[in-house]
């Protein structure tokens, strides 16, 4: 079965965000538009809440997420803080409301950040 199409609005044809990618929760911009390429990747991200609850590693309950934004570059971003380590794993949150995540960064792959576009809004 072959996946679907990415949404044509968000994603221009080189496959790049067509649009600026915003915090949902305080509107703050996170990336500029065409700065970052479409992937479908299954990620499992926990639910959205402040940063200090984030770190703590808490529960299983969160979301397994298939569409994201990929940057390769940290220093892309416009506004991005970062957990703790859990595991391997550093979460992306919003670094002015500090609500997330909002994406997942593996501590064993330097060149890969994942926003997920359903934890973001796009402007």
């Amino acid at each position: 079965m072959e996946a679907p199409a990415p949404p044509s609005e968000l994603v221009s044809e080189e496959g790049r965000n067509r649009k600026a990618v915003l915090c949902r929760r305080c509107g703050s911009r996170v990336l500029q538009p065409g700065t970052a390429l479409f992937s479908r990747r299954q990620l499992f991200l926990p639910s959205m809440r402040k940063k200090p609850a984030l770190a703590g590693g808490g529960g299983p309950e969160g979301d397994l997420l298939q569409e994201h934004w990929l940057v390769e570059d940290m220093f892309t971003f416009e506004n991005v803080g970062f957990t703790k380590d859990v595991g391997n794993v550093k979460f992306l949150v919003c670094a002015d409301c500090e609500v997330g995540p909002i994406g997942w960064h593996c501590l064993d792959d330097k060149d890969s950040f994942y926003v997920a576009l359903d934890r973001v809004s796009h402007e």
